[in-house]
């Protein structure tokens, strides 16, 4: 540590205000009282936001400027109180002494927010007042914590604009190709020539309408959350056994390049079955194989994933919670001025180049957002290590 630097603990440099709740029928959302927070749920990047409940009956105070801190699942959050506040037991404030700068003071929660640890070594699931005011935090004189504050300030400003392009550049690229596609199927949504999706397949197969037994090994259950947006997503998937994926297969063997097509959570995204791979369909799910003198598979997989089509097919929808698509509605979707095989080839040589370009941009826009990120808990560690 660095000469001149002491080591405190914030019950000896801090008020610390563990919060309690006020019975429920003291609520209200009309304004009347005092604004009421039970957890971190308002919470923002610093600052917590508006608050949605109200209590007229005060159990423990926040001031302005406090430092607030969840306490229960998660414990370590952080956000900086705007006005005098009633606290839940979700929360904890933190009154920063005339020893310790009350910004020099969040950098720091900041930086050990995911690494509040008990004296096992694990980490807490909530956080008492006696807890934390043992936190031992390193404390320079007062004017090196407001030095550190301003560097810190004038970085984390620098990383936050260069984040923030990052995110627009990273947004951009998905929007490039979100833009193309709906350009490329526009005229395809309208007209007065058109085939059903049913006479456009040999088969469009639902699938059962229960859950598989699974197990860590066997063939892969697709379910909604394995359909991305042409592709499946096989990190996570669940596995059937042989007598499983026989029962459930019995209506129609998935093959490769047929299409599975989520009917809810969510409806619409879809994903053509790639070679060598052998797979049941779980629940809600529908098979669609294309006749291939008709269609080319991950033609109809980029169109139905195209604007106009996605709103067409929701526009169907049913459920007060869940969007679901009906079977019916799959087997009569119209596909207008359908292409040539030549030329459907050739619009998906086209998005594919096209996809490949945008996810290796977005790759890299992330990794941007990743790395900054990182530099921002770099800074953070030197600065309370007396390096900056």
């Amino acid at each position: 540590m660095k000469q001149g630097w002491e080591v405190k603990k914030l019950g000896e440099i801090c008020k610390v205000i563990a919060g309690q709740s006020p019975e429920g029928k003291y609520y209200n959302s009309e304004a009347q009282g005092l604004a009421f927070y039970q957890g971190k749920k308002e919470f923002s990047d610093k600052f917590i936001g508006e608050p949605t409940t109200w209590t007229t009956k005060i159990t423990k105070e926040a001031e302005a400027n406090d430092i607030l801190m969840s306490v229960r699942a998660p414990v370590g959050p952080i956000n900086f109180s705007t006005q005098k506040i009633c606290i839940g037991r979700g929360l904890a404030a933190i009154r920063a002494g005339k020893l310790i700068d009350k910004e020099f003071l969040f950098n720091f929660l900041l930086k050990h927010e995911n690494e509040i640890i008990g004296n096992t070594g694990a980490v807490f699931n909530s956080i008492n007042k006696a807890q934390i005011e043992a936190i031992e935090i390193p404390l320079p004189p007062l004017p090196e914590q407001q030095r550190i504050v301003a560097i810190l300030d004038e970085a984390f400003s620098a990383i936050e604009r260069a984040k923030a392009n990052a995110e627009q550049n990273l947004k951009n690229a998905k929007e490039l190709f979100d833009s193309y596609l709906q350009s490329v199927f526009e005229n395809k949504v309208h007209g007065s020539l058109f085939e059903t999706l049913d006479s456009l397949c040999e088969l469009i197969v639902d699938c059962e309408h229960k859950t598989a037994p699974t197990q860590d090994t066997g063939y892969p259950s697709i379910r909604t959350p394995n359909i991305g947006k042409g592709v499946l997503i096989l990190d996570n998937v669940n596995r059937v056994s042989e007598e499983t994926y026989n029962a459930w297969t019995r209506r129609a063997i998935p093959q490769a390049d047929d299409l599975i097509l989520a009917r809810e959570a969510p409806a619409g995204n879809i994903a053509v079955i790639p070679e060598n791979i052998k797979v049941c369909l779980g629940q809600r799910t529908v098979l669609i194989r294309p006749k291939k003198s008709k269609l080319v598979s991950k033609f109809l997989a980029y169109l139905i994933l195209s604007k106009d089509v996605q709103e067409q097919l929701l526009s169907h929808s049913t459920g007060a919670t869940v969007e679901h698509v009906n079977m019916k509605d799959i087997r009569a979707f119209k596909i207008y001025n359908l292409s040539g095989l030549s030329e459907q080839q050739t619009i998906v040589q086209k998005l594919d180049l096209l996809s490949t370009e945008t996810k290796r941009l977005e790759a890299i826009y992330q990794q941007k957002i990743d790395n900054l990120e990182e530099l921002k808990k770099s800074i953070l560690q030197k600065a309370f290590n007396g390096e900056l």
